[in-house]
């Protein structure tokens, strides 16, 4: 019986794979495993980072690997003009103005744009809108389900 020539993945390939995001720590970050519920990707499509889709290319259904990808190549460094200080009244009950909250804060094109409650100093908010993993060493691991 002939075998049955698996896909490998490359741009345009529609993917469903389980992954684990990992901090240096060991600690996860984010994890499609949590809920049981892959994800589904066209690589190339903007789902991930181009240095995350290069680590998936030629990947093939079954396969499972582990990446390492440094800060710069994970989701960037933070930068200091992603932080803004915001008036303390433009918070209220619904949104409060607690350390430590991730809000989604309307953009003017309408998309939504999530930062984090750094600091709360008198009628001052620093909100941080660098991405949460921002400046940390990511460990990819990935369980490839289906390549289309």
């Amino acid at each position: 019986m002939p075998e049955v020539e698996q896909s490998l993945i490359k741009q345009g390939s529609e993917v469903v794979l389980h992954f684990d995001l990992k901090l240096a720590d060991g600690s996860a970050a984010d994890s499609t495993r949590v809920n049981n519920k892959p994800a589904k990707l066209v690589i190339g499509d903007g789902s991930l980072t181009l240095n995350f889709e290069d680590c998936l290319l030629g990947l093939k259904t079954g396969d499972k690997k582990s990446f390492t990808l440094e800060a710069n190549d994970a989701f960037g460094m933070p930068n200091p003009d992603n932080l803004h200080h915001l008036e303390r009244s433009k918070f209220n009950a619904e949104t409060p103005a607690e350390e430590g909250m991730i809000i989604a804060f309307t953009q003017p094109d309408g998309t939504e744009l999530p930062g984090i409650v750094r600091e709360v100093t008198g009628d001052s908010v620093t909100v941080d809108f660098n991405h949460p993993l921002a400046g940390q060493v990511i460990t990819f691991d990935v369980e490839i389900l289906s390549v289309n």
